[in-house]
């Protein structure tokens, strides 16, 4: 049995004080946003239980789809390295870029730098190339045993209020190329990105542009579960696979306190288990139900994913 952790949306904070020119763009909205609502419902330490909490039940590998950050400043960026370097090694780690990663032109290219251990090919080099535009290392796949990691990337800096992202064309082909080359080996493939890619995710200024496409993919090549973010809500909905329903999962953000508008912060287990007729799949929802409690078993679920 394998076991697969999700948390996305951390959002890290305290958000490091901008220096003017930073503001000089979309960062004043973000900036402002930070000041008068994250902080307030993104604060205390249900981040660090919530993490302490998940790594108490040892997974074999963790993922993190997308929003390390809030308006991609530098030092934002750096630090979630360094976050990401103290929950664990980058071998047991996959993380894609989410749309406030590419809060602004450039910003996802200093992020995948920065991130690189934790959301490359297992084949990569140690870093990345200058020349390469970012999208062009995605997807990446990852093989943990009969687990394969696809590791989409939606983030694209947008306008002014908007949050949308994007797959793209030539990112999409070689998604459907990979599908189909791991289906082939028997593998659960388990697609990570950040915008959920089913029908009316999310409203219109905040959408996967492309999601159409994404549904296109998945529905000839075929993949076994499919993880997102962005939404800041627990999620469980299904698109149309070759072989009968791919499930998609979203979960809360990790950071988020109890009592809010959005759910509190939450992780999903998910142990994934192969038998003669396709997968069995276990998921697990932990989080807080109320302010000032534990992590808690808040809900589970089991799905059975018929042979590629």
């Amino acid at each position: 049995m394998f076991t697969l952790a999700h948390l996305s949306d951390p959002h890290l904070g305290p958000l490091p004080d901008p220096k003017l020119i930073q503001l000089f763009s979309k960062r004043i909205l973000g900036y402002l946003n930070w000041q008068r609502n994250r902080s307030k419902i993104m604060g205390a330490n249900y981040l660090e239980q919530l993490v302490d909490d998940m790594k108490a039940k040892a997974p074999d590998h963790i993922a993190v789809t997308g929003d390390l950050v809030n308006i991609a400043l530098p030092l934002e960026i750096e630090g979630a390295r360094t976050w990401l370097e103290d929950m664990g090694d980058p071998e047991n780690i996959s993380v894609v870029p989410g749309n406030h990663d590419a809060y602004v032109p450039g910003a996802v290219r200093k992020a995948r730098t920065a991130w690189w251990p934790y959301m490359c090919a297992d084949e990569a080099d140690s870093a990345p190339s200058v020349d390469t535009h970012s999208e062009a290392t995605f997807p990446y796949v990852r093989k943990r045993g009969e687990i394969a990691l696809v590791g989409v990337t939606t983030g694209r800096a947008s306008g002014p209020w908007f949050a949308t992202g994007r797959v793209g064309s030539e990112q999409s082909k070689r998604l459907r190329t990979i599908l189909d080359q791991l289906g082939e080996e028997g593998l659960f493939r388990v697609v990570m990105l950040h915008h959920p890619p089913f029908k009316q995710a999310t409203k219109w200024h905040k959408r996967l542009s492309d999601a159409s496409r994404v549904r296109t993919v998945v529905k000839r090549a075929g993949a076994e579960l499919i993880l997102h973010g962005h939404t800041h809500i627990d999620s469980f909905e299904e698109i149309d696979g070759p072989n009968g329903p791919v499930p998609v999962v979203g979960v809360p953000s990790a950071t988020s306190a109890p009592g809010g508008k959005k759910p509190a912060a939450r992780y999903n287990l998910f142990k994934i288990e192969k038998t003669d007729n396709g997968w069995t799949c276990h998921m697990e929802e932990h989080g807080f139900e109320t302010p000032n409690t534990p992590v808690a078993l808040m809900r589970q679920r089991d799905m059975v994913i018929p042979k590629a």
